[in-house]
């Protein structure tokens, strides 16, 4: 082996000094209306100079070669990725090249380039790339930067002649499933990951990896001259690899490290770069995150397209027609495909028709990429005459009215940009985001997976998970009226006032040119306006007072109304966020749905005949328990008509059994059982009543961990509190019979011991998305209509500390609380809180309280 002079070592301190200069530079440049294509390539080019300056550094011998690979071996870099490189070896390594390789590896490093590195020889690369389609693609488009010429050319032969572009093509598109699976199969997350998300830049570099892999081309334009493509598809690549590789560019340099998902944090700072600004309705980060959206829409859309195309070249044998549909539509292999390259032009009808042979023929699985080309190039096409066709507008009311296949039909609609076309105030609101901190979807993204849980409560596979809402369903007339409202319940969202009632009248139009009969418009219209009204009733009003439920029922009306307005409701809430649903807002809705149809059915909300089917139910419950007969007047003889009416019977028997032996006891008594219908744990606790109590039960369920779903506060006529809480734990596998003993023992001894139960409140740190859209806090106390009470409404960001910080203002100025609605959506909390009504009627003490919540519950 050749002797190779040394570079001394301050040329290598030189050399990172250069290197840091020039990148700076670069940045500056782009950061002032650069290029991001000029950007890429310089990075790259400065990025070979430094290496080849560290590989000169280091004596390495001409004999071996170094190759960029993967996205650096396109001679593309972002502002911050990863470099990776590979030392290709005639033959295995001795130990003075070991030692003069780690010192390059090393050098490279100090230069403050993020390597990753690899050191094999030919065989050992082949090797690696039959075993993993990883190596595989990254040696795809190796580079060589500096070293022997012959190695790499010998390399390059190895590894075409190794190569099976339809084996690369199978592997490259299931790697593809599996990654979109990651991310929900949906490019519309709030925090998109630019290059790995559905839609992203990953998707149009696989492209070009499986052409180049197949010898179609490497390039948009190499792709369309060999129509693979049409000349206004690469365009549309062309202009959405740009936005998007430009955007990551963008995010790396504000950031100042390799960021490729676009958190809340940085999307302001980022539409700033573009040039976005805010307005009074909307964010810079919203105008930038519609774009975005667009964008990786646009690319899915393509991406679909051309990956149909190359597996019809790769595996011509299997592309041929399998059965003829109609006029305008065959079946090639389980694909949707026209019949002609003009046929929506020449019949525009078709174009909803392809929809509907969607839903309506077993089997098919996807519209071919014949098809969705004839659908991106016939966007023209679908203008104001198209949407005023009667036999477009019966058409589509035919795609909501099928047996099944709606949801799929209409995500396949949008995903085409049909929809949004067909109905243009849909088109608005695709790709808006929703800063409540409730949603973690788009509006279009939410509205169809509104729609997608009402078809999933009429689907019979689906009835184990809803029950109620199928059997509900299957009983309803015409259900495709709640996939119209649901259609538009949302989608006045963004334009600025109530939702509810500017989404009234698109839907009254909707229904107008489309035929629907009056009783149905004026259900749809109705359910539209009201579609908030269930969940606000039954999560922040007493639904145990029969004046509540008599408001409610008159306010519904009938039946009809009543059961859509339910299902569309748990639907609704369903769609906003996993996090957000749990079965004790379920069970609230529920109950409500059942009291107020017996209302309606005829039985008067009387206070006293509830009271009196509530104790006969629960003593039908301790009887089987083996209960003394008389055993529950001690503690009964010491409640109020409100204990009953705001507990239901299992629970009264439940906590009768517990306490009847011990009414009068000076020993605290806690006992916790698992919920029996949900996951959460209801604890009884059961003390002679002091000021502080509920504050610092609230304040030891949040030091645990214990998140409070449901407060029921009780004073008996003795001076007790009998208090019922329902928490669940914040992390989600935990297994409620294994923490109930630690909670009834804990719980007591903090109420045994002497001092007060208030703890000084920590605020508790606030989540990032908190952090990044605070929820202005809001307090309201008011008198309720009899007086006797006074409801408090919060709204706040949710950290941890919260609600007892809450309890503990209120502790201070001794109000009792009587009951509690937390209600957490999301990163939000709305809770309402009864409250006793002695001593708030003094306007100074109101205000002083309400001064002091505000204060408490302030980030």
């Amino acid at each position: 082996m050749s002797s190779v002079q040394v570079v001394p070592l301050f040329s290598a301190t030189s050399l990172k000094a250069d290197y840091k200069i020039a990148k700076a530079a670069l940045l500056e440049r782009f950061r002032t209306a650069g290029n991001v294509d000029t950007l890429m390539r310089s990075l790259a080019r400065l990025t070979d100079t430094a290496l080849r300056g560290a590989w000169d550094a280091c004596g390495l011998p001409p004999t071996l070669t170094l190759l960029a690979v993967g996205g650096y071996g396109r001679g593309e870099l972002a502002p911050f990725s990863d470099i990776d490189i590979l030392v290709l070896l005639p033959d295995g390594p001795n130990p003075q090249l070991e030692t003069r390789l780690e010192r390059f590896i090393g050098l490279a490093w100090d230069l403050g380039l993020e390597l990753g590195s690899s050191v094999r020889t030919v065989e050992q690369c082949l090797e690696e790339a039959a075993n993993d389609i990883t190596v595989r693609t990254s040696l795809l488009e190796a580079r060589r930067i500096v070293g022997s010429t012959s190695l790499f050319e010998g390399f390059a032969v190895h590894y075409r002649e190794a190569l099976d572009p339809r084996a690369f093509f199978q592997a490259k598109v299931l790697e593809m499933r599996q990654r979109h699976a990651k991310f929900q199969d949906t490019p519309y997350s709030l925090e998109p990951n630019i290059k790995e998300s559905p839609g992203g830049l990953r998707d149009l570099q696989l492209i070009l990896w499986v052409t180049q892999a197949a010898g179609f081309g490497s390039s948009w334009r190499e792709l369309d001259a060999r129509g693979l493509i049409t000349e206004r598809e690469a365009r549309g690549l062309r202009r959405n690899e740009s936005f998007l590789k430009t955007l990551r560019a963008r995010l790396h340099v504000i950031a100042g490290r390799r960021q490729d998902i676009l958190v809340f944090d940085l999307q302001i700072a980022v539409a700033e770069s573009f040039g976005h600004k805010a307005t009074d309705a909307k964010r810079a980060s919203e105008h930038l995150m519609r774009r975005y959206y667009w964008a990786a829409k646009a690319v899915t859309q393509l991406a679909t397209i051309l990956i149909q195309n190359i597996e019809a070249q790769l595996f011509p044998d299997t592309s041929g027609i399998t059965r003829v549909l109609s006029d305008h539509f065959v079946e090639k292999q389980g694909m949707l495909e026209i019949a002609g390259d003009d046929v929506f032009e020449r019949e525009p009808h078709a174009i909803l028709e392809a929809f509907l042979l969607y839903e309506k023929i077993r089997g098919v699985k996807g519209l071919s990429a014949r098809t969705l080309r004839a659908l991106y190039n016939a966007r023209d096409t679908m203008d104001r005459h198209w949407r005023r066709d009667p036999e477009n507008r019966r058409m589509f009311m035919e795609i909501l009215q099928q047996p099944e296949g709606i949801t799929h039909a209409l995500r396949l609609m949008n995903q085409t940009s049909v929809l949004g076309r067909y109905l243009l105030n849909f088109r608005r609101i695709v790709g808006q985001m929703q800063h409540d901190l409730y949603h973690v979807y788009t509006v279009d993204q939410h509205i169809l997976m509104v729609l997608r849980n009402l078809r999933r409560f009429a689907v019979a596979e689906h009835a184990h998970e809803y029950p109620f809402c199928s059997q509900l369903i299957a009983n309803f007339e015409r259900p495709w009226v709640l996939y119209v409202a649901a259609l538009f319940h949302d989608i006045a969202k963004g334009r600025g006032g109530d939702h509810s009632k500017l989404g009234m009248a698109d839907a009254r139009r909707f229904c107008r040119e489309h035929g629907i009969e009056a009783d149905d418009t004026a259900l749809v219209v109705w359910l539209v306006e009201h579609h908030l009204t269930m969940s606000q009733f039954a999560q922040k009003q007493d639904t145990s007072d029969p004046e509540v439920i008599k408001r409610f029922a008159e306010l519904v009306h009938s039946e009809r109304r009543l059961t859509a307005l339910y299902l569309l409701t748990v639907a609704d809430i369903r769609g906003t966020s996993p996090k957000v649903w749990n079965t004790w807002k379920g069970k609230l809705l529920e109950d409500l749905y059942r009291t107020t149809l017996n209302v309606l059915g005829g039985a008067q909300p009387d206070a006293h005949s509830e009271l009196k089917s509530r104790q006969e139910e629960a003593l039908a419950l301790l009887r089987l328990e083996t209960v003394p007969e008389h055993a529950h007047s001690a503690l009964w003889d010491q409640l109020d008509v409100g204990y009953f009416l705001r507990h239901d019977a299992a629970d009264i028997a439940w906590q009768t059994r517990v306490l009847h032996r011990h009414v009068n006891t000076p020993t605290p008594i806690v006992r916790a059982r698992p919920w029996p219908i949900g996951e959460a744990l209801q604890v009884l606790v059961y003390v002679q009543d002091r000021p502080d109590l509920f504050a610092g039960i609230c304040a030891y369920f949040d030091r645990n961990g214990l998140s409070v779903l449901d407060a029921r506060v009780s004073t008996t006529k003795h001076g007790y509190a009998l208090d019922n809480f329902l928490v669940a734990h914040t992390e989600r596998d935990v297994h409620y019979r294994d923490i109930a003993n630690l909670v009834e023992q804990e719980l007591a001894a903090r109420l045994t011991a002497d001092g007060t139960l208030l703890p000084e409140p920590s605020k508790g740190r606030l989540s990032r998305l908190s952090r990044t859209f605070p929820v202005t806090p809001r307090v309201d106390l008011r008198a309720d209509e009899r007086g006797q009470y006074y409801i408090l409404s919060v709204s706040a960001n949710d950290r941890p500390g919260l609600l007892y910080s809450i309890a503990r203002v209120l502790a201070e100025h001794r109000v009792g609380v009587h009951a509690a609605r937390i209600n957490t959506l999301g990163e939000r909390v709305e809770d309402v809180f009864l409250l006793d009504g002695r001593g708030l009627s003094d306007n100074r003490l109101q205000i002083q309280v309400e001064t002091e919540l505000l204060r408490a519950i302030a980030v």
